[in-house]
């Protein structure tokens, strides 16, 4: 064996242990109803083995007319067991369905709070198909395997308990040949665990590629169905589909394979216990209803045996299912160091003091010793070829980025010391994708926590951003479904309720970072125009392809390569005839 798998091999076990406890550390939390459950199950568990004991009297006595009695008791008894296993059995089965609903209830709300907690930089590195799934698939398998295995482990273990103390009272010799078959069962079993753990791992993750081919294939529906992608989109899905169909035929193999070599080791035990039986009988000891009685036991001693065998591979899969969940779980939150908050009023002063910022092991920088200041109520633009670093430099504000050296300031405090939401709750941002949300318009308009925005309020911002007449045209007016991801409106209209948005939150410091890029010249004129009311008043760094849109800026600020290499007005940087006039004259003369 190699050290490393050595290794791996050594540290499974407290693995386990450490995710056993953690998935029943939330079980536990109900253990008032998992108590009264595992009492009605074990009733329920009871009723089996007295079925068995009743062979010994009906054939020894019922048969033969000594106890009349027996000809409605025995009956009876029957139909009594029967329907209190079948009260038992509900019951449970109810009080245990509570439980698991209830578990993960609670283990989606901690995944989706700590989901919203992860830094910008774990979103980017995330796999959204893998994400989805621990939420959709995951989260279930653990909640509704921990309650099983509780059901499964308490009734079956008791069940053959039961079972084995009827088989020793019959018969102990009958009994002593089934248990030493039972060990040869036990290694059979824990052979198939082991590659069934393996499979349950590898099929986890192809589910979440599934997931992320078909999300893909959504997504991108237009592109395919343009650039003719409907070939490799379908050859991709097959590849995913097909994997998980092998992974899916090993492991049920691997399940099937269990149960039927489980029986056969417990059959020889039959047939030998069929053959001692005989041989006793023979010598008078051992009477019909008592080896009856012991054929029913060891009968019913199978499903139990055969389903507690079974529930060990589904132990596999709630332990990688419980895997993936904590691992979301666990996942550090954004990093808020910060202690202070800003005094109010904001001015909003920004100062850019020295920065540097270098992604992961990149060989060069993304920007180097960038420094600018924007007075309160100022508008600077960052223009520059793509990738000059303009998008990464604003996104050090909100700390979506941190820089990797120099400092960003906003109001002469460094925005590490601020509390993310001290720092968060002074800016808005538009962005060119514009996100909306399913709700109505007022919803959009009015979203966040930062208090509750009013009728009145909103209508105010939706006349600001040209969309009153709009929205009053529309049947149910702001009540208007916007749907999933407004896909119902036009770019033009998403973005000026993105910039209503902006302007009910009436932050001081504003970012639009390419906010009309993505629009025709109808649709710019008319965000533009917008956004003149959003920035009224408000400290705003602008980030432009279109120079056009940056004329009236207090500065322009030219990044190249991640450095500054001119700023000033408008008309100032093309009387220079450097970066900023070759990109206008550039630009231009392509429109």
């Amino acid at each position: 064996m190699k050290p490393a798998d050595h290794a791996a091999q050594s540290n499974a076990e407290p693995v386990n242990l450490g995710l056993w406890r953690r998935i029943y550390s939330r079980v536990a939390q109900y253990w008032k109803v998992i108590v009264l459950s595992v009492v009605l199950v074990s009733i329920a568990a009871a009723t089996q083995p007295t079925l068995a004991v009743i062979m010994k009297p009906l054939l020894d006595d019922g048969f033969s007319g000594t106890k009349p009695s027996y000809v409605w008791s025995i009956p009876l008894a029957v139909v009594g067991l029967m329907l209190l296993r079948g009260i038992c059995s509900f019951a449970s089965s109810y009080l245990l369905a509570w439980v698991a609903n209830n578990m993960l209830l609670g283990l989606r709300k901690d995944m989706f709070d700590r989901l919203l907690g992860l830094s910008d930089e774990d979103f980017k590195r995330g796999d959204t198909g893998r994400l989805l799934n621990r939420f959709t698939i995951d989260a279930g398998t653990v909640t509704s395997l921990a309650t099983e295995v509780i059901t499964v482990v308490v009734r079956e273990t008791l069940v053959v308990v039961a079972l084995l103390c009827v088989l020793l009272y019959m018969s102990w010799q009958l009994t002593l040949i089934v248990l030493v078959m039972l060990p040869v069962s036990t290694l059979v079993m824990r052979v198939f665990i082991r590659r069934l753990r393996r499979i349950n791992r590898d099929t986890i993750g192809m589910n979440a590629a599934l997931t992320h081919v078909v999300r893909e294939g959504i997504a991108g529906q237009r592109v395919i169905k343009l650039f003719n992608g409907y070939a490799r989109e379908s050859e991709r899905f097959k590849y995913v589909n097909g994997r998980l169909r092998r992974f899916a035929m090993r492991a049920a193999s691997a399940d099937a394979a269990m149960s039927p070599l489980s029986q056969f080791s417990i059959a020889l035990s039959v047939a030998s216990v069929i053959a001692v039986a005989l041989y006793q009988a023979n010598e008078g000891n051992l009477t019909v209803g008592s080896f009856a009685a012991f054929m029913a036991a060891l009968g019913q001693i199978f499903d139990p045996m055969k389903r507690l065998t079974k529930i060990a591979s589904s132990m596999q899969r709630m332990l990688i299912s419980a895997e993936s969940v904590f691992m979301l779980i666990d996942q550090e939150p954004e990093n808020d160091t910060g202690t202070r908050t800003l005094a109010k009023p904001v001015k909003g002063r920004v100062e850019f003091r020295g920065v540097h910022h270098r992604f992961g092991d990149a060989r060069h920088e993304t920007l180097s010793d960038v420094s600018f200041i924007v007075e309160p109520g100022q508008t600077v633009a960052l223009v520059g070829r793509s990738g000059s670093g303009k998008t990464t430099l604003v996104n050090m504000l909100p700390r979506f980025i941190r820089p990797t050296g120099g400092q960003v300031l906003l109001d002469g405090h460094d925005i590490q010391d601020l509390k993310l939401t001290a720092l968060r709750a002074e800016l808005s941002l538009v962005s060119q994708d514009v996100m909306l949300f399913d709700g109505t318009i007022a919803e959009n308009v009015g979203y966040g926590a930062w208090g509750e925005a009013q009728p009145e309020e909103i209508v105010r911002a939706l006349e600001a951003a040209n969309l009153g007449d709009f929205v009053r045209g529309l049947p149910e007016g702001l009540d208007t479904q916007v749907g999933e991801n407004a896909s119902q409106l036009s770019g033009g209209q998403r973005q000026r309720l993105a910039i209503a948005r902006a302007l009910v939150k009436d932050a001081p410091i504003l970012i639009l970072d390419e906010a009309t890029s993505a629009l025709d010249n109808e649709s710019e004129m008319q965000v533009q125009a917008s956004l003149e009311h959003l920035m009224a008043g408000r400290t705003t760094l602008v980030i432009a392809h279109r120079l056009s849109t940056v004329q009236k800026a207090d500065r322009i600020v030219v990044l190249d390569a991640g450095r500054i290499v001119e700023q000033g007005r408008h008309t100032e940087l093309l009387e220079k005839g450097g970066l900023y006039s070759s990109l206008y004259h550039m630009q231009f003369r392509a429109d």
